[in-house]
């Protein structure tokens, strides 16, 4: 039997953007309703995406860390991986996470559904549960149901030993062997996860470098990492075919401009990117417009071509990144509770959190040589860093770009520890539209590494005392 329910704003999916929505709404005096397929509320970014693979990677960074330091004179035993403690303790942050997310609905008053929804027309869902179906009759939506993992073609069927970007955080055991189809953020994030806890891991990318979007002289120095880290690392190289064998091990075609080369792997993790999941949603009985690619159209407003309806995050196209996603879900959450709001960012900032770590923001020299956009730009290399130095991160590297004419940021790039952290202050930047000189002249704590972002514009301005950069 269907049970009818009336509400006056129904989130569909309760991910970092989704969550956020529901939250605002309630603050502004709606009455909401929070539906997720999943028993947990979070979404990929909580349950198996940001949040357990940074707990990974800080463990990741740590083994790292011992290395070096037997060099400067503190040595180590070789780290004893208790694997089932590692689980634990990732799957104990992401618990605690769950139970705040919980609670922040419970104190708003905002109702929880598990169940997969689906549109029966722009004011109704049917929502699936386990054990029963209910029928949603709203007066606002705010589409919020993400992506899931890309796979390539024949690829051996719920074999054990393919992983994707979810199982691969299971941690089920650490592989002999692993081949990471995929050089992207997801795929070096979790090689090196795996490399750390003892994997030969080797990585086949088909475009020509790592993280493709970023510009390579930022990834340089973690690809430089990865080529020790890393068993292989094969660029330019497509993956033909993957074909199982009987003792659960994987047979892996490659090719490349040498040719084909036919090697074997104990797993295989597939990271190639992700996918919306429009097609769970039969958006088309709600007469919603799709895009070619399988995702929502939507205005400045987070608006869908029906105007009750919005749709945030992962679902309406890239950056597909948590902290986009939850500026989408308040300015939906805002208009449709009858507030002026945008979704106008002149930034949004992108993190790889390997070791080291890679981040940038605005406008890249990738797309601004793309594009002929005129820039022009300072750097500053750690290695004249004293916290990089200590850090053994003087491979580091801060770039901004400026406007030739208003000198304006433009836009940054930042590779080397916490490089997540210093990008906010790029970011800042770009929306205040601040200028060389606001950078230069801001007054930055020493030694840190939150000071190469003023020695950058300090070298861009010819006021460089740490440097000596002759006169042009």
């Amino acid at each position: 039997m269907t049970k009818e329910k009336d509400i006056d704003l129904v989130v569909i999916g309760s991910g970092p953007g989704g969550y956020a929505a529901a939250f605002r709404a309630s603050d502004l005096g709606q009455k909401v309703l929070l539906i997720d397929k999943d028993d947990e509320l979070g979404g990929v970014c909580l349950n198996r995406g940001c949040i357990p693979s940074k707990a990974l990677l800080h463990i990741a960074k740590v083994i790292d860390e011992t290395k070096h330091l037997s060099k400067i004179g503190v040595s180590f035993s070789k780290p004893q991986i208790d694997l089932d403690a590692v689980r634990n303790h990732k799957n104990k942050i992401v618990s605690q996470l769950n139970s705040g997310i919980k609670q922040l609905a419970k104190v708003r008053k905002v109702e929880t559904m598990q169940g997969l929804a689906s549109f029966l027309s722009a004011n109704q869902i049917l929502v699936e549960g386990e054990n029963n179906t209910t029928k949603i009759i709203f007066k606002k939506c705010i589409i919020a149901a993400g992506s899931s993992s890309s796979l390539i073609p024949g690829l051996p069927k719920n074999h054990p030993s393919v992983l994707t970007s979810k199982t691969a955080l299971d941690l089920v055991d650490i592989p002999e062997s692993l081949l990471v189809i995929g050089g992207g953020v997801i795929g070096v994030e979790l090689g090196q996860v795996y490399a750390s806890l003892g994997s030969a891991v080797s990585v086949v990318e088909f475009l020509p470098g790592l993280i493709p979007g970023a510009d390579k002289d930022i990834v340089k120095p973690l690809q430089r990492k990865l080529k020790k880290q890393f068993s292989s690392i094969m660029l330019s190289s497509k993956v033909i075919s993957v074909n199982a064998n009987t003792d659960k091990t994987l047979t892996v075609e490659i090719e490349n401009e040498k040719g084909v080369e036919t090697k074997t792997y104990n797993k295989v993790l597939v990271s190639v990117g992700r996918k919306p999941n429009t097609g769970l949603l039969k958006v088309e009985n709600a007469e919603i417009t799709v895009n070619e690619q399988g995702y929502i159209d939507v205005d400045e407003y987070q608006r869908t071509s029906q105007k009750n309806i919005f749709a945030i995050g992962d679902i309406v196209g890239n950056p597909m990144l948590a902290h986009k996603a939850t500026h989408e879900g308040k300015v939906a959450a805002e208009v449709a509770s009858g507030h002026p709001a945008v979704m106008d960012p002149r930034a949004i900032p992108s993190v790889v959190y390997t070791d080291p770590e890679v981040a940038w923001t605005g406008l890249t020299e990738l797309k601004a040589k793309k594009d002929k956009i005129p820039y022009e730009k300072g750097e500053f290399p750690w290695a004249a860093s004293g916290k990089a130095q200590i850090l053994n991160a003087s491979q580091g590297k801060t770039k901004i770009l400026f406007d030739p004419e208003t000198k304006q940021v433009l836009g940054a790039g930042i590779v080397g520890p916490s490089a997540g952290d210093l990008i906010c202050e790029a970011a800042l930047a770009i929306e205040m539209g601040s200028d060389a000189e606001d950078i230069g002249l801001t007054v930055h704590p020493h030694p840190t590494l939150g000071e190469t972002f003023a020695a950058a514009a300090e070298v861009y301005l010819g006021t460089m005392t740490d440097l000596y950069i002759p006169s042009k």
